[in-house]
């Protein structure tokens, strides 16, 4: 298979995580004799500083113009507090959702057993949890009308939905819920907002079309403690955009670490993949970021397009580090190990795993390193 990807590195830790994604797709790319083109754009603050735009023209027509997008990360302290949200580094991440026409973020939940002692979440609580959020990201108070007085002591953010943003992503997650376990959660708050009730009655009405799946209702202020409590009731969840984004942040403690969880973004024709943290700019170029859940995101790529062994090939490879503890010191304060390092595990693991050698204090490889 050839295609094209077009590469946003962004800000922060991004360039050195997503060198290691491409490391693991180049080395997919020998294995299974596929092409993948990677052509590199700038967005969020280094597009700021390069151009004066968080989203320049060309890194739009770039991703308007590719198979996928392959996104890092994203922010700086020093627009924390910029008034024009224009000069925003995340303004880029939100314009470049609308372009491409992403509505629908998928996060998957699923611990590592390697791993369950790194979560504060009680080991017999997360042990075989195994849940993915479908999360609305077009729609919403993020995207509507925003107002302050000219004093600046009145705000108002607008939420609104309409019934066709509702019905493409439910059809998505229910799609998704036939192939796991047929259980779908509607998270809302539907006891007061008004648009909880349109999400509430139009999935109810999706879901006579999906009669083998169970439909199954949340209060957003349950629903965030019962992923704490009892995440492992969970298969399926389905929420409109801020309250996906606060949940997911929430479930990633299952984990133990922001660092291993992936996202993919979809829309008609455009996907983006991407690891859920965000710029870690205090670790930049220090070696020390955990590049795993950029990598797990190419896996997403590849599944997406429907190279499902190659797929599993980075999964694999990607449990062996963990099980190897060739990890960063985010999972294990003791590691040796860095970024470059754990990238160049996992890519040498898939190129041949039997040429691979490894010792507790290096990791010895029988190939060079595809980058």
């Amino acid at each position: 298979m050839n295609l094209k990807i077009a590469v946003l590195s962004g800000d922060g830790i991004g360039p050195e995580v997503i060198l290691q994604a491409k490391k693991a797709l180049n080395a997919i790319a020998i294995i299974y004799d596929h092409e993948f083109v990677f052509e590199d754009a700038f967005i969020g603050a280094i597009a700021i500083e390069k151009t004066g735009n968080p989203l320049p023209e060309q890194t739009l027509n770039l991703c308007l113009n590719t198979d996928a997008v392959l996104f890092g990360t994203i922010g700086d302290a020093i627009y924390d507090n910029n008034s024009n949200s224009k000069l925003n580094p995340i303004y880029g991440l939100l314009k470049l959702r609308q372009a491409l026409g992403l509505y629908a973020n998928i996060r998957p939940i699923k611990p590592y057993k390697d791993l369950l002692d790194l979560s504060p979440i009680k080991r017999k609580i997360i042990e075989d949890t195994d849940f993915v959020i479908f999360r609305e990201i077009s729609g919403g108070s993020y995207f509507c009308e925003k107002k302050i007085n000219d004093q600046g002591t009145v705000a108002s953010d607008l939420c609104e939905y309409t019934e066709e943003e509702i019905i493409r992503i439910a059809h998505l997650a229910f799609r998704a819920a036939q192939k796991r376990r047929n259980k779908l959660t509607l998270v809302d708050k539907a006891s007061i907002l008004e648009t909880s009730r349109l999400w509430r009655k139009t999935v109810t009405q999706i879901a006579k079309e999906y009669p083998e799946v169970t439909l199954e209702f949340l209060l957003v202020d349950n629903a965030a403690m019962q992923i704490i409590i009892n995440p492992k009731q969970f298969d399926v969840i389905l929420t409109e955009n801020l309250f996906g984004d606060i949940l997911s942040d929430e479930a990633s403690v299952i984990t133990g670490a922001l660092g291993l969880l992936p996202s993919a973004s979809l829309g008609n024709s455009s996907v983006l993949f991407e690891p859920i943290h965000g710029s870690f700019p205090e670790a930049r170029r220090k070696n020390i970021a955990n590049p795993i859940a950029s990598v797990l995101a190419s896996a997403m790529l590849l599944e997406h397009f429907g190279l499902h062994q190659e797929s599993q090939k980075v999964y694999e490879a990607v449990h062996k580090a963990i099980e190897l503890n060739v990890v960063t010191a985010d999972l294990n304060p003791y590691s040796k190990f860095g970024t470059n390092e754990v990238g160049d595990f996992i890519s040498n693991y898939i190129l041949s795993k039997d040429d691979l050698y490894f010792k507790s204090d290096n990791v010895y490889i029988g190939q060079s390193t595809i980058v």
